[in-house]
């Protein structure tokens, strides 16, 4: 008469917690496989690396309603066209060199990081570049000797010397321009790029 129910027995739980466990990690792999799959280099929302090569904008999308990376025509960095490999190497560069420096203690990067200096992510199509003739060189001398290139808008917030080389802040550059092509689901929103028209 007290015998108890199979669904009650602790034998049926301990059971139970092995299957939901090992079950929810199996469904944990496949989730991360497809993440990494749809975050690659190269995927569809987040362009191969020789995307450096490309014009790249971000305008609003009347059809999906959030605002998309559009790439356009040849727009060589630095004047030269990088091979898949050559890109590569200088995005890895940019991205190895702001997580040395802790960029993210001051910035955010896709809208991770600290709060008290400007997101990073469509940094390359900041209006504060003044014209896509100079933004690649105001960057670089921006980044190697912020005290003196100083692009604070009037917050009165100062970059710190980082003492990043020429390579680095070319390899930066480079980071900041793929960044801009990542789309990011209309991250950050309403944003002004350094072609929109007044």
């Amino acid at each position: 008469m007290n015998e108890i129910p199979l669904w009650a027995s602790e034998s049926f739980w301990k059971k139970m917690a092995i299957w939901v466990t090992a079950g929810s990690f199996l469904i944990l792999v496949v989730l991360t496989m497809d993440s990494l799959s749809k975050t690659s280099a190269g995927s569809q929302r987040v362009p191969a690396y020789s995307v450096i090569n490309k014009k790249i904008d971000y305008q609003y999308n009347n059809v999906s309603h959030k605002f998309m990376p559009i790439i356009g025509e040849n727009e060589f960095l630095f004047g030269k066209e990088f091979t898949d490999e050559e890109a590569w190497h200088l995005v890895d560069l940019g991205k190895k060199t702001t997580q040395a420096k802790n960029c993210m203690n001051c910035h955010t990067l896709l809208g991770n990081g600290a709060y008290y200096a400007p997101d990073l992510t469509k940094a390359w199509l900041d209006k504060g570049w003044i014209s896509k003739e100079l933004r690649e060189d105001m960057m670089v001398k921006f980044l190697m000797d912020p005290e003196n290139n100083a692009r604070t808008f009037g917050s009165n917030r100062k970059m710190p010397n980082l003492k990043i080389t020429e390579q680095e802040a070319k390899g930066i550059t480079a980071f900041l321009k793929w960044m801009s092509s990542i789309d990011t689901n209309g991250f950050p929103y309403n944003f002004k790029t350094i072609n929109a028209e007044e």
